[in-house]
């Protein structure tokens, strides 16, 4: 690496790292006005607040406003340079503008790769905590309100409840079906299923279990029975940003637990999923479009080029927002969603590169 790659690579990431401080900082301050009568009407501990809440919010933030940074910061970086002259100098020592762009590159996939081990292990980590903290301090308790519900927690078992109350932790009109080739071979009902947390089983009181061999049918009362289902009580919990709170690992985990059991709300964590990969791409793409539009050395200054820079770093998350909001409906599948924006930013930056006087 030649000293100007250094040079440029240093004002890069240092600009990028201060960016991110600078913005998070406000967005904590903006986040604690927003928060305040929440803190005063529960009264967490200091200690909580500002560890187990905003300590562990701070790379939720980074993560989130990555595209604006490095956008931020390229932008800035390269305006400077040009306002001082200082690309005209390189370019007429006969460096082409695709070799002033290494430094920059090199940086992107510094940032980007850090982002995805971020993303894929640190920050779900940390967003447990934050999310615990605002399940139990700012949001309304949980009331688990679905009806007539059915679960597959096997090859050919299927569970159906008509109801569940996640406080007492009991399922109303429980049934517990065995189904081979469409078949009804089994079907155990009661009126409520209870879990019993000493056990960690589930605890049924006055059932009935009919068998089915062809056109006989076998019928059996129980008085009760502790039993273990592919069913736990956190599977009726609080779903709010669980997506953020699994690592990549167990993300793919609970995708497939998904798949198995039929539930029809996946494509928030396909999405989730897909998007991990896709950022670290987007940072790259965006560091390259960012260099390219603030190349040109402005009469105005730097500050056109900052506010252009804000502009397509907005324009950007705008495409993620709604491409989520597509998927989620299923009007996309999210494996095409999470990648749109990238793949749109990265037509831009061809074009950019091909037809903008540098």
């Amino acid at each position: 690496m030649k000293l100007l790659d250094k040079y440029i690579l240093k004002k890069f990431l240092t600009t990028y790292v201060f960016t991110v401080l600078i913005l998070v900082s406000v967005i904590l301050v903006i986040d604690f006005t927003e928060k305040n009568d929440d803190f005063i009407k529960t009264n967490p501990a200091v200690s909580e607040i500002l560890f187990d809440y905003y300590l562990n919010l701070i790379p939720f933030y980074a993560n989130m406003l990555s595209p604006i940074t490095v956008f931020i910061a390229t932008v800035f970086v390269t305006a400077k340079l040009a306002s001082h002259t200082e690309i005209v100098a390189i370019l007429s020592s006969g460096i082409s503008f695709r070799r002033f762009l290494v430094p920059y590159i090199i940086g992107a996939s510094l940032i980007g790769a850090t982002i995805f081990v971020l993303i894929g292990w640190v920050i779900p980590n940390a967003n447990k905590e934050s999310v615990a903290f605002q399940v139990k301090y700012i949001k309304s308790p949980f009331t688990y309100d679905s009806r007539n519900i059915h679960i597959k927690i096997g090859p050919e078992t299927y569970v159906y409840m008509e109801s569940y109350n996640n406080t007492a932790h009991v399922g109303y009109n429980f049934a517990l079906e065995s189904i081979d080739n469409t078949k009804l071979k089994r079907k155990l009902s009661t009126n409520s299923i209870s879990w019993n947390a000493e056990k960690e089983k589930w605890h049924i009181d006055r059932y009935t279990l009919r068998t089915f061999d062809g056109e006989k049918e076998t019928i059996f009362k129980g008085a009760n029975l502790d039993t273990t289902l592919n069913l736990r009580p956190k599977d009726f919990e609080s779903t709010y940003r669980l997506e953020q709170t699994l690592t990549l690992t167990q993300l793919n985990d609970y995708i497939n637990e998904k798949i198995e059991r039929g539930a029809d709300d996946i494509e928030i964590y396909l999405i989730e999923k897909y998007e991990r990969f896709s950022y670290p791409f987007a940072i790259v793409i965006l560091t390259v479009i960012g260099v390219i539009v603030s190349a040109r050395k402005a009469r105005g200054g730097v500050g056109f080029q900052i506010a252009l820079g804000f502009f397509l770093a907005f324009i950007f998350i705008i495409f993620v927002i709604t491409s989520r909001s597509l998927a989620q409906v299923g009007d996309i599948a999210p494996q095409i969603a999470a990648w749109i924006p990238t793949i749109v930013f990265t037509g831009i930056g061809f074009l950019l590169y091909r037809y903008v006087p540098r």
